[in-house]
C-alpha cells in the first residue's frame, strides 16, 4: 500500500495522517498526480516538486533547533492540479516560541530571516486577499506553531463557528468542513 492513498471522489485524501520521508513525498501522488491525465491533463508536477523542495528547506531548519512534528496539508494535498502553497504547522514548546528564543534561532539559520508570525510582516501579493508572511513570499509555504493543551485557535472556524486548533484545522476541508488526511514529515535529521 502507498504511503499517500488515491484521492476520494471529492478531491480530498482519506481521513488519517500520513508519514512520509521526503523521497516517498516526492513518488506519491500529490507530486505525480492521481494518473489519470484525462481528468487531471494540468496536473504540475514541476511545481509541486518545487513546493516539496521549499517544504524541506524550511523542515531541515526546524529539525535544526529540535522541531520534530511537522506536518503538511493545504490545497497541495488535495487533487488541485496548482495548488498555491503548502500549509501546515509544526508542534513546539511554549517557552521557545513565546521567548523568541525559536524564531530567532530559526532566522540565525534561514538565509532570507523568513521566520515570523507577526500580522506586521504580512505584505500583499498581487491578485491574493490577504496579506502573506515572508516565509509565503520566499518558498510559498506557510507553517505555524501550535502548542499541545493550549487552547490556542488559529483562526480558522468550524461549521459551527467555533475556532480551531491547528491539528484540527488541518484535517478537515475549508470548502464544506469534511474530514479528510495530512501528511506528517517522517524526522530523518541528526538526533
Amino acid at each position: 500500500m502507498a504511503p499517500i492513498p488515491v484521492f476520494e471522489p471529492d478531491g480530498l485524501l482519506p481521513s488519517g495522517d500520513y508519514e512520509v520521508s521526503f523521497e516517498e513525498l516526492r513518488e506519491s501522488i500529490l507530486v505525480l498526480g492521481p494518473g489519470d491525465t484525462a481528468h487531471y491533463p494540468s496536473w504540475d508536477r514541476t511545481w509541486r516538486l518545487h513546493l516539496v523542495d521549499n517544504l524541506e528547506i524550511l523542515t531541515h531548519q526546524l529539525w535544526q533547533v529540535g522541531i520534530r512534528e511537522i506536518y503538511a496539508d493545504g490545497s497541495f494535498a488535495e487533487d488541485k492540479d496548482h495548488p498555491n502553497d503548502i500549509d501546515g504547522y509544526f508542534v513546539c514548546d511554549l517557552l521557545q516560541l513565546s521567548s523568541g528564543e525559536l524564531t530567532r534561532q530559526l532566522n540565525l539559520i534561514d538565509p532570507f530571516k523568513v521566520w515570523t508570525w507577526e500580522p506586521a510582516s504580512r505584505k500583499p501579493y498581487r491578485g491574493y486577499p490577504k496579506k502573506q508572511l515572508p516565509m509565503w513570499h520566499r518558498y510559498r509555504i506557510e507553517l505555524y506553531p501550535h502548542i499541545p493543551g493550549m487552547g490556542i485557535g488559529c483562526g480558522i472556524l468550524d461549521r459551527y463557528g467555533n475556532e480551531l486548533e491547528f491539528p484540527s484545522a488541518f484535517r478537515q476541508s475549508r470548502r464544506d468542513g469534511k474530514s479528510r488526511g495530512i501528511v506528517k514529515i517522517k524526522y530523518g535529521g541528526q538526533p
